[in-house]
């Protein structure tokens, strides 16, 4: 790689390139297994599970997929919390051959209906259990009628509880229920014998898996990211962040988020540590749960480091052990990072990335470097980055312009799923435009400026305004209607709707009945915060919203 501008604030002791061949993405569970086979690999709610455990329960998944029909190159979506089936599933699939497609358990019906279609899935694993009144199969069961499914396997998230909390779910509220026509995990994995060798694959061209993202338009889409893509991602990311085996994750992130899949799933497995799933976040239980387990490496978003910072009793549980905590998803303010750091003595910092490069993109140093608040900082080992003009792709602006944020790398997507005409758009040359719009400092750090296209970022989660203005087209009451992301100082970003009444006299009672109505339809971070009415939409003369105006106008405040 020829010099760059970070060379001179690159982290002392830090390699420039990762050393990794092109291997199975499988192949960071069955290596640990050999090394580290009666280490602990997960802990769950008091309960561990070996390497060997994990190793042997993916492989049995793996030969139960195969009897159930499972073809080279099929995909298998995973509907499901933080949970070790989630796990085993997740390397049962890449095992078997299959594609691994990752599906919010958050998904309200339609959204989960569109993504199984396009994916082509054949089979999903599935969380069956009502949680507080929540069903978390209720989505599937609505459209499985509707899709080629030809099996669903249901998972207990209480499965693999230790026996007495196990007694004790029910007072929790978490009730199992049986499933007409499906296949129970349990009963699969008793039924298989572990597959003896995993499906031959080419690490460079075959996907592991299928992972939906806005991309840089406001239509989902599938990244797909091969084998190497991702062993690529995790063995970059364990270099600045040098996790070794005592190292204990806390692995609340969501694993079917593409963050969470690769800083609390497959980083602690490559380096034989330990990771503690919990299937949610709630502040008192991870902080509970970090001194309880000594966790030593804490990814997470912006929204949970505030949680911690303003919980009330946070001071009296024991945090210290935190070492590293790495942020993304949103951005982090600097009185967040330096309170969370004086809380834990750790070292919080803010890195970037995005679906299509694997979550893996820039980070400030974390150990031999400066950390820069305001800024996600340099590229990743192995990782190229340049700006370039909003206007020419092709033309490289120097320190200070500011323009689109390019990206280079192994960890960089094959191409979108099925759709040859978005993947030239962001794909050329081995670089990878990602619709962020950012400028470099003379220092090498890079700066996120504003957003290319108009995605909302809610606690690090995406949402895309086409997706919500689509829910609000449909209420009769609705004549045009506009999203935007707005300011909040827990969220990151809210989303905010501007609606225009078909009879403006029903303003008083339509924002909680539009908002009712998009709750229905919508997982609970895409409902609109808040609604303003107006009586009309600003747009250019060809008749696009201008969503700058929106946000900037008064009733954004």
């Amino acid at each position: 790689m020829e010099p760059r501008a970070w060379d001179k604030s690159w982290p002392v002791g830090l390699p420039k390139e990762a050393s990794v061949g092109p291997a199975p993405l499988y192949s960071i569970l069955t290596e640990s297994a050999k090394k580290f086979g009666a280490r602990p690999c997960l802990r769950y709610q008091g309960r561990t599970l070996t390497y060997s455990d994990v190793d042997d329960l993916s492989s049995r998944v793996a030969s139960g997929l195969l009897s159930l029909g499972l073809s080279d190159g099929d995909r298998v979506a995973i509907l499901s919390p933080n949970t070790p089936q989630f796990v085993a599933s997740y390397f049962g699939i890449l095992k078997a051959g299959g594609v691994v497609v990752p599906c919010s358990p958050l998904y309200k019906e339609r959204e989960l209906e569109s993504q199984l279609r396009d994916s082509g899935a054949s089979m999903i694993v599935a969380a069956n259990d009502v949680v507080g009144g929540n069903d978390l199969y209720a989505s599937l069961q609505g459209c499985r009628g509707r899709l080629e499914l030809r099996h669903v396997i249901t998972a207990s998230v209480t499965d693999y509880l230790p026996s007495a909390k196990r007694a004790l779910a029910g007072l929790a509220k978490v009730k199992n229920v049986k499933r007409a026509d499906t296949v129970e995990f349990k009963e699969l994995v008793k039924g298989s014998r572990p597959l003896e060798s995993p499906v031959r694959v080419d690490p460079e061209r075959d996907p592991a898996v299928l992972q939906y993202t806005g991309g840089t338009t406001g239509v989902s889409k599938g990244a797909v990211l091969t084998h190497y893509n991702l062993l690529a991602a995790t063995s970059i990311a364990q270099l600045p962040i040098g996790l070794g085996e005592a190292d204990v994750t806390m692995a609340v992130l969501p694993l079917f988020h593409i963050f969470g899949m690769i800083a609390s799933m497959n980083l602690p497995m490559l380096t034989g540590g330990r990771a503690v799933l919990l299937p949610r976040f709630d502040v008192r239980e991870v902080m509970r749960a970090i001194g309880r387990e000594g966790a030593t490496f804490f990814p997470g978003v912006p929204t949970m480091y505030i949680a911690i910072n303003n919980h009330p009793d946070a001071a009296k549980f024991r945090l210290k052990s935190v070492r590293v905590a790495f942020s993304g998803g949103a951005p982090l303010p600097a009185a967040v990072r330096q309170r969370f750091n004086e809380l834990t003595g750790g070292n919080l910092v803010e890195g970037y990335g995005l679906t299509e490069t694997s979550a893996v993109g820039c980070t400030n140093p974390i150990r031999g470097g400066k950390s820069r608040d305001g800024s996600v900082g340099m590229p990743f080992p192995s990782t190229d980055a340049r700006i370039v003009s909003l206007d020419d792709p092709g033309h490289e602006l120097g320190p200070e312009e500011v323009g689109e944020l390019a990206l280079s790398g192994p960890q960089v997507m094959k191409e979108y799923w099925r759709n040859e005409g978005e993947t030239r758009a962001v794909l050329s040359g081995g670089w990878l435009l990602t619709g962020d719009v950012a400028k470099m400092d003379a220092e090498g750090y890079f700066h996120i400026v504003d957003r290319k296209k108009d995605m909302v970022s809610v606690g690090g989660l995406k949402v895309y305004p086409r997706e919500v203005e689509e829910v609000l087209f449909e209420h009769p009451a609705v004549k045009e209607a506009a999203v935007v992301g707005v300011p909040d100082p827990y969220m990151g970003e809210s989303v905010k709707a501007f609606v225009v009444l078909k009879d403006p006299s029903r303003q008083a009672t339509a924002e909680a009945d539009i908002v009712s109505f998009c709750a229905e339809r919508l997982a609970k971070y895409k409902v609109p915060h808040s609604v303003a009415f107006v009586p009309e939409l600003p747009k250019t003369l060809v008749g696009k919203v201008l969503r700058r105006r929106l946000r900037e106008g008064p009733a954004t405040g």
